[in-house]
């Protein structure tokens, strides 16, 4: 059997990137980490990383073990959790990847709250609009804002997405207001990041696919934000994201019948594991009694949304 000392070295060389990095982290040499990471090949019989002189990368048998090794090392921590659960608090590091626009605006602004709650925790936290690998890239939990398809990965849900058009008052009194999601496509400028392009809008008529034409590019919800704010266009945002500005009257919601699919939601994701480690747990519950199924962020929009009774209760 591999010594689990040598398991969680080679784990953490995965996920800091280098040996180096890892090493820093374990308070250990280089040279040590090297060799114990060499001792558990000799003893499994297979080249677990490829090395260069400027990176590391696993090998198709290194894939399957890490992500058994982070299955193994999650149980670990569940059993001595469960052990003391009636005196210990979650503890270590947790590494969690973030929205960058959603963990700006309302995820940092309540880590002060949580880390007094858990003072034996610290958070790394990643913002990216881009999709993460959570096993291969090392992290604890992901938070995503999407439709969420079949995975091997581990789902809850914390709070719905509504997504809704609109525009500036300037854009309005340049352009007019679309009539419907025909005039919308054929006489008006409408924007979006590479990555939500086309929009997949549900309204009336079922799905509907609008395809975004702007003379600006790119890949970033911020930008696309701050040009809707400019009058640039007309944006689908979800109203977590532009809440207050629909509040002041610095933006307007156009064709309300339509809406992204109520299937988007914001979901904490994680790998799929048997034991949930309590530092995985506390956080996922912390944010979940945060925001709710009534997210304090769509307090006061239900007469701008003009949302059905449904789906006032979603």
């Amino acid at each position: 059997m591999s010594n689990l000392t040598d398991m969680e070295i080679f784990a953490r060389v995965v996920s800091a990137g280098s040996m180096s990095a890892a090493g820093r982290e374990m308070s250990l040499s280089p040279a040590v980490v090297s060799k114990r990471i060499r001792r558990l090949e000799e003893k499994l019989g297979t080249r677990l990383l490829q090395r260069t002189t400027r990176q590391i990368a696993m090998t198709e048998a290194g894939q399957g073990f890490y992500e058994r090794v982070v299955a193994i090392l999650a149980s670990v921590e569940e059993a001595e959790s469960f052990v003391s659960r009636g005196s210990a608090k979650a503890r270590g590091n947790l590494k969690v990847a973030v929205p960058t626009s959603f963990g700006r605006l309302h995820i940092a602004p309540h880590l002060g709250t949580f880390l007094a709650e858990n003072t034996d925790l610290s958070v790394n936290l990643d913002l990216s609009d881009d999709f993460v690998d959570i096993v291969g890239d090392g992290y604890d939990l992901a938070i995503r804002i999407a439709e969420l398809s079949d995975s091997s990965l581990v789902a809850r849900r914390l709070a719905p997405v509504h997504r809704v058009l609109c525009a500036s008052p300037a854009y309005i009194d340049r352009y007019g207001t679309p009539q419907s999601i025909e005039d919308l496509v054929a006489n008006h400028v409408t924007i979006a990041a590479t990555s939500q392009d086309p929009w997949r809008l549900a309204g009336p008529n079922g799905i509907e696919t609008v395809r975004t034409q702007a003379p600006i590019k790119t890949n970033s919800n911020e930008v696309v934000r701050e040009c809707l704010l400019a009058g640039v266009g007309v944006a689908l945002r979800s109203t977590w994201d532009v809440g207050p500005e629909l509040r002041e009257g610095k933006l307007q919601i156009l064709l309300p019948e339509y809406r992204a699919s109520k299937d988007v939601g914001l979901y904490a994701v994680y790998p799929s594991r048997q034991f949930l480690p309590a530092k995985v747990r506390v956080f996922i519950d912390f944010l979940a009694g945060l925001y709710g199924s009534s997210p304090y962020w769509d307090d006061g929009l239900e007469d701008w949304l003009r949302l059905p009774s449904n789906a006032r209760a979603g």
